[in-house]
């Protein structure tokens, strides 16, 4: 392969060897162009810019202006990749601006550097065009500002100096695209690029195929935790990582004099070429080296090994059992493992130390910024929250600093003899040490307790039901100051309701199934029959009939009567004939039906009901689990907020508060809420943003795919708004109407303040109304929180119900 790769490129330079016929440029003005023949060299000779054929034998007509190492040849950068000339008649001019412009010979422009978001001035006093040393292509004003340069816009090769990485002030990504073919510099299948969500990662990705990647992990101190490569070149090169909240970026430089260049090439390999003293290209590493390499190749909590068969083989890690038992294979996607022992919340959970491992996926993570934490302290913070699963030093470097949490499965992580770093994984609640009598007393116990909460709950709904039928003055159980609320015996609900046939099945709300039911006198009602093994417990079931029975709003849900009969408890709803949102706007038929007039009524009724919630109802309450499933729509497609199970009441000044418990549905959750388990009424302001996003593009915020980025809806939408292209999130449908476009700019504005990343930022529910329904000016949005990765671990057969039962704390912010 190195042989044939190097007599392609002695055929490509012989092919080129007419550019010695042209001028020889040091520098380039305005006043020169830049014609095919002609080169523009480095001060050194190292480097030069002209115009190159790659194919003779099938398009040799095709020409394409790049930059490229004289000797041994080797091009770096391509100007017009996807764009090729036609004969030999191309030139390249700087304009006044500091411009560079590329016509073919009836002057039509093929590429200009103002298209790659030039910095050039109206007028530029004195610009030239040079290559540097380093290979950068320069266009400046005189010898100082710099107006263009091609480093910041990478190819398939990255020179020592070049960065990798992500401005989040300008937003501008610096990242490696592929060839197409070794004859075709067009974009490839492949990139290369820094993921910043959780702690930033280097990842190697396959457009339009989600399930191919290789992570080369997250960076260390010396490197990354998934390149044993860059342990074996460390005396070779010198490695930076910086990350800030402005900027995050790689780079690399050499030790010594050593010139070498790491490309991306067309089949999805990373190689590391270094010139010999003979002058030609070595291919010194290639990445992924084996089968192992590749993503979560053996799923969670396991690792992938090469046996001696050179094939890759999985194990799971001590104390992790197969999930699928005999069926589990190797392959991308595999089931992977779970807990020997289960972990139980507020029980003193192990943690394990794990050395010499690939640090796991962390998308899904949250990690101390200025590595001012000690491993104890991130042992301490990881145990305190139920939902984080394994915790490790983000910097090992000095002994080891800095803390990296990891929330939901891990994966992607495999064992090295010589390299990684140690990682800490939580594990279960160890049964056997406790003796036979303890572990029947606390069972007896637990039964005890449960056992006097369902009495008290039953004397209640008796009390209710002895009041409602025989005037008992009823003031027990559930509060003084509660309403009214009807009690319905289990006989007159399974009437209703056909013995809960399927036929009169809504669908699976928070804690259990809906079923459509008709009173004998003849009011439709929804039932929500709670499961035994739901989750939801007594205290969950008496805080939604304590909290909604006190609501009285058009845009929320009324309860009509609670059942607790055994172990049955059952809520009365008034019936929804049109379900609930999301089975409108997440299917491509029926959201068709959703008109924009009706999705503004939708958002402005849904905001509302959460003013009320928040400011004008006896106690501020805070829902903590809205979402599209939990917005149900009347005979007229008037929203209303359902399911109050997780909801939380606060009196008089009180708005916030915390909880080790995190619970909620991927995709709402608010970072802070996530992270560190504090909720406030900005808790919801965030989940309400993401529905409006949902409801204005039809597409699931935590479900979302796009062909040219992994970004979910929150980060598709922030990365159009920036290029100012945000109408482009719209349905099809929805463009075609004669819609206010002034509306939707506005519900998206309103929606990008309301997912911001700091809940200081984050409008109130007040703000949040009067700024639908004014035309002033608002506040410019910072960056939302949560950009999540598409694989979250699935912790629910059904993740489009809510999983209130679960405790999921997600982590996807930077």
């Amino acid at each position: 392969m190195r042989n044939i790769r190097s007599l392609f490129w002695v055929s490509l330079f012989l092919s080129s060897s007419s550019f010695s016929l042209g001028l020889d440029y040091s520098v380039i003005t305005p006043r020169e162009s830049l014609k095919d023949g002609d080169t523009l060299s480095s001060p050194d000779q190292v480097f030069q810019l002209g115009f190159f054929s790659l194919d003779q034998e099938e398009q040799p007509q095709h020409r394409f202006l790049g930059l490229w190492y004289k000797e041994p040849f080797a091009v770096i950068w391509v100007a017009n990749r996807n764009n090729p000339l036609y004969g030999t008649s191309g030139f390249l001019n700087m304009t006044s601006r500091g411009d560079l412009q590329l016509f073919d010979g009836e002057h039509r422009a093929l590429w200009s550097s103002s298209s790659s978001s030039s910095k050039a001035s109206t007028t530029a006093k004195n610009p030239l065009l040079k290559i540097l040393c380093t290979g950068n292509l320069v266009s400046s004003d005189g010898e100082e500002a710099v107006l263009w340069q091609s480093f910041d816009y990478p190819m398939d090769t990255i020179l020592a100096g070049m960065k990798l990485g992500k401005n989040f002030k300008t937003q501008k990504e610096w990242s490696l695209s592929s060839w197409k073919t070794l004859k075709d510099p067009s974009i490839g299948e492949f990139t290369m690029s820094l993921d910043t969500r959780g702690l930033p990662q280097l990842i190697l990705r396959k457009r339009g195929d989600p399930s191919y990647s290789y992570r080369l992990g997250s960076w260390n101190g010396l490197s990354f935790t998934g390149a044993p490569a860059m342990g074996r070149e460390n005396s070779l090169f010198d490695y930076k990582f910086t990350s800030s909240e402005q900027e995050v970026n790689y780079s690399w430089t050499p030790r010594r004099k050593i010139v070498s260049r790491l490309v991306l090439n067309s089949t999805g390999k990373l190689q590391r070429f270094v010139q010999s003293k003979q002058r030609q290209w070595i291919l010194a590493n290639t990445a992924p080296e084996d089968e192992c390499d590749y993503y979560s190749i053996c799923g969670a909590y396991a690792v992938c090994g090469i046996n001696s068969k050179n094939t890759p083989s999985c194990s799971c890690l001590q104390g992790f059992k197969p999930k699928s038992g005999r069926n589990w294979n190797v392959s991308r996607g595999a089931d992977g493992c779970v807990h020997e022992i289960s972990t139980i919340c507020g029980k003193k959970d192990t943690f394990v130390k794990f050395p010499g491992m690939k640090l796991p996926d962390t998308s899904w993570s949250w990690y101390d910024s200025r590595n001012a934490m000690t491993l104890e302290d991130c042992k301490i913070k990881c145990s305190s929250n139920c939902s984080c699963t394994a915790y490790a030093n983000t910097d090992i470097r000095e002994g080891g600093k800095g803390c990296l949490l990891w929330f939901g499965d891990l994966v992607d992580m495999r064992e090295y003899p010589s390299f990684g770093q140690d990682v800490y994984i939580r594990m279960g609640f160890a049964k056997k040490e406790f003796k036979g009598r303890e572990v029947v007393g606390m069972i007896v116990g637990s039964m005890m307790g449960v056992a006097v909460v369902l009495v008290a709950v039953f004397a209640c709904c008796r009390n209710k039901f002895m009041k409602r039928y025989h005037g008992e003055d009823w003031r027990k159980g559930i509060g003084e100051e509660d309403m009214d609320l009807p009690i319905l015996d289990i006989k007159t609900i399974s009437t209703a309701t056909d013995d809960f046939s399927h036929i009169n099945f809504l669908g699976r709300g928070g804690f259990g199934p809906v079923y459509k039911g008709k009173l004998e006198e003849g009011q439709e009602i929804a039932v929500k029959r709670l499961c035994a093994n739901s989750g939801q417990g007594v205290e969950e079931f008496k805080n939604e009939v304590k909290l909604i029975a006190k609501l009285q709003h058009r845009n929320l849900v009324r309860l009509l009567g609670c059942c607790i009969q055994g172990e049955e408890r059952m809520l009365i709803y008034e019936y929804m004939p049109n379900k609930s949102l999301d089975f409108f706007i997440f299917d491509e038929r029926r959201s068709q039906e959703l008109k924009w007039e009706k999705r503004m009524n939708i958002i402005n009724g849904i905001a509302r009901g959460l003013l009320y919630l928040h400011q004008d109802s006896r106690l501020r309450i805070i829902h903590r689990d809205l979402k599209a499933g939990n917005v149900l729509l009347d005979n007229e497609m008037n929203p209303k907020i359902s399911d109050f199970g997780l909801a939380k009441s606060f009196g008089g000044d009180q708005s916030e508060s915390s909880t080790n418990r995190v619970v909620g549905t991927y995709g709402y959750m608010s970072p802070e809420y996530a992270v560190d388990g504090h909720f406030s009424v900005k808790s919801d302001v965030f989940s309400f943003g993401v529905l409006v996003l949902e409801i204005i593009t039809g597409k699931t915020n935590r479900g979302f795919r796009h062909a040219d980025h992994d970004l979910n809806l929150l980060g598709h939408v922030w990365k159009l708004w920036v290029e100012d292209r945000e109408m482009e999130v719209l349905e099809q449908d929805l463009l075609e109407e004669a819609c206010v476009v002034s509306d939707v700019l506005r519900c998206i504005h309103v929606a990008l303040l309301c997912v911001q990343q700091k809940p200081e930022d984050r409008p109130n529910m007040a703000s949040a109304v009067l700024m639908l329904g004014s035309d002033g000016s608002l506040p410019h949005p910072k960056q939302p929180g949560f950009f999540t990765n598409r694989n979250v671990p699935d912790l629910s057969t059904s993740l489009s119900h809510s999983l209130n039962a679960v405790t999921i704390t997600m982590l996807h912010g930077r």
